[in-house]
């Protein structure tokens, strides 16, 4: 397939284009600052800025996929403008990396709102929230927003996960985490074999 990736050198992105090529897939990494990802077959490294979105839509026409791995707070576009952006792309399936923040720790409760919730994750985590409401209103994209478990960083692939629909995952451990590298293994997955469409769903241990 031909999966556009943007935000592709971030911490995240990087694992999704390793694990896109590892499958034989080819790759356009959108990023502003595309030469800190190595050259390999299937990759095309191109240069885009969402904040120019004129210059980032003639990159992602002709995909059959297009994952956005963006931080949620920052000074680009609105998740409107970017679900609009894809839209005038033409490509039918968009992937977010999503948050935890959103999931539920009990019915009607979530994440977010828990009494415990550090404030300082407060902004990014409600701008993921905001991003999976406007895209829950997006009716001709087949979209999905792939939440992490709430530790989210470096590790091992595993390729042993669970998944679950709107509800944080917790391992027998008590912690709530997955690696970038595991979260990778979903969502190529979930790009393989579609079972999430105008969905979110979570990835844990």
């Amino acid at each position: 397939m031909k999966i556009a990736i943007i935000g592709a050198t971030g911490n995240v992105g990087t694992r999704l284009v390793n694990e896109a090529l590892n499958r034989h897939h080819a790759v356009t990494a959108i990023a502003r600052d595309p030469s800190k990802l190595p050259a390999r077959t299937g990759l095309s490294a191109t240069t885009g800025d969402v904040a120019r979105p004129d210059q980032v839509l003639p990159l992602l026409k002709g995909h059959d996929a297009i994952i956005s791995s963006l931080r949620f707070q920052s000074p680009g576009p609105t998740p409107q403008q970017l679900i609009d952006l894809v839209r005038r792309s033409g490509v039918k399936r968009y992937l977010v990396v999503g948050g935890a923040a959103s999931l539920e720790i009990a019915p009607g409760q979530i994440l977010l709102n828990a009494p415990n919730f550090p404030p300082a994750y407060k902004p990014e985590a409600s701008a993921g929230k905001a991003f999976l409401d406007a895209l829950r209103e997006a009716k001709d994209l087949d979209w999905t927003f792939l939440s992490p478990s709430a530790f989210f960083g470096p590790g091992e692939r595993t390729g042993k996960f669970r998944l679950a629909d709107d509800t944080l995952l917790t391992a027998a451990d008590g912690k709530s985490h997955i690696s970038y590298e595991d979260y990778a293994v979903a969502m190529l997955d979930e790009i393989e074999n579609p079972r999430h469409i105008r969905a979110r769903f979570t990835v844990g241990y």
